[in-house]
């Protein structure tokens, strides 16, 4: 078990990370002139920039900078569609391309790479997924956003975490059965917040389930004023532990709204250069994860959200590598779930 000391002088290390590691003014330069031209090649493919929150800070500045948008992935697939623009810029894992493209088949989408994936989505084949459904015909099938475009074409719905819990409700109010996919950590959310009993895919994120009740409260006995924001696709013994539990919009909205000045977050890092400018002056510490360097397999940070840079960005719009090809068979059924989605939180919001 880790000391109040050791505890105390890993969060003094993590608290001057970002000091300790600023650009030199070379690196500073160098980033100034990939921006610029990032901003030249906007315009000249009327094009706009996308970004999810766990991007990491410099690639969210430069679509701040921009006049893109930096959100969840229910803003993310709102956005492309309410803009005047003809090329779409995803920057974040693969399933938000497609869901992009799914949304705006009209729209050429790119992404910085191809190869920046989801563990939700690898672990749910359509192969296996479609197999399971079918042996539940009586089942509404309701899956997450971190999904393919062909699991979402299967699916009668598609949720993101913020409407999770009022999606479930709805379907239990019309006596629906319902099979969810495929982050069981937020399926067992659901059924504790709701009482709703569900068939659930055995997938996870491999950042959320890296966090541990236990090193959280340690950390607490450290910081017994700071508050725990957690996000469900964490385990349920964290989940328990947290102050707030709700989607990156809702647990940065958190962070400005609560009056402590110190949070533990237990959602990828990148939220915290949203969370910084909600709540300037507050202090926000990464929850424990269940290993460290090579034994760690996120850290807090989902490696494949790390794969999006300028560099690539830049490569993206001058070259058109990167573009996100949705087969035009997956496109209506993909996207009725979706629209389903989309119109759902706006009758949310009325």
């Amino acid at each position: 078990m880790l000391s109040k000391k050791d505890i105390s002088d890993r969060i003094l290390v993590q608290e001057h990370f970002a000091q300790e590691h600023l650009p030199s003014e070379m690196e500073l330069a160098e980033i100034d002139r990939y921006k610029s031209r990032i901003k030249t090649l906007l315009k000249e493919k009327n094009a706009c920039l996308v970004a999810h929150y766990y991007t990491d800070a410099i690639v969210q500045e430069i679509t701040e900078e921009t006049g893109g948008c930096i959100s969840d992935s229910l803003e993310m697939a709102r956005f492309g569609t309410q803009r005047p623009e003809q090329t779409l810029v995803v920057a974040g894992v693969r399933f938000m391309g497609e869901t992009a493209k799914i949304l705006n088949p009209e729209k050429r989408v790119l992404m910085p790479t191809l190869e920046a994936t989801c563990s939700l989505d690898i672990g749910c084949p359509i192969e296996e997924f479609s197999a399971f459904c079918d042996q539940h015909p009586d089942h509404e099938v309701v899956v997450y956003a971190n999904t393919s475009a062909a699991v979402k074409a299967r699916a009668d719905w598609v949720v993101t975490s913020s409407i999770a819990v009022n999606v479930a409700e709805h379907l239990e109010e019309q006596g629906k059965k319902i099979i969810w996919a495929p982050d069981k950590h937020l399926g067992e959310y659901v059924q504790k917040q709701t009482g709703i009993e569900m068939l659930m895919w055995d997938g996870s994120c491999i950042v959320h389930e890296e966090f541990k009740a236990k090193g959280i409260l340690e950390l607490k006995s450290v910081y017994p004023e700071a508050a725990v924001l957690v996000h469900p696709e964490s385990p349920d013994a964290v989940v328990e532990i947290a102050d707030v539990v709700g989607s990156t919009t809702q647990l940065i909205k958190a962070a400005s709204e609560l009056p402590n000045e110190t949070f533990i977050v237990a959602t990828d890092r990148g939220i915290f250069y949203k969370m910084r400018q909600a709540a300037p002056g507050k202090t926000f510490i990464e929850a424990p994860t269940g290993g460290s360097g090579a034994m760690c397999r996120s850290c807090a940070h989902c490696p494949w959200m790390a794969m999006n840079g300028l560099e690539n960005i830049i490569s993206a719009l001058e070259t058109g590598e990167g573009e996100v090809l949705v087969d035009e068979s997956l496109i209506e059924d993909a996207r009725r779930p979706l629209q389903r989605m989309l119109d759902f939180s706006n009758s949310l919001n009325k």
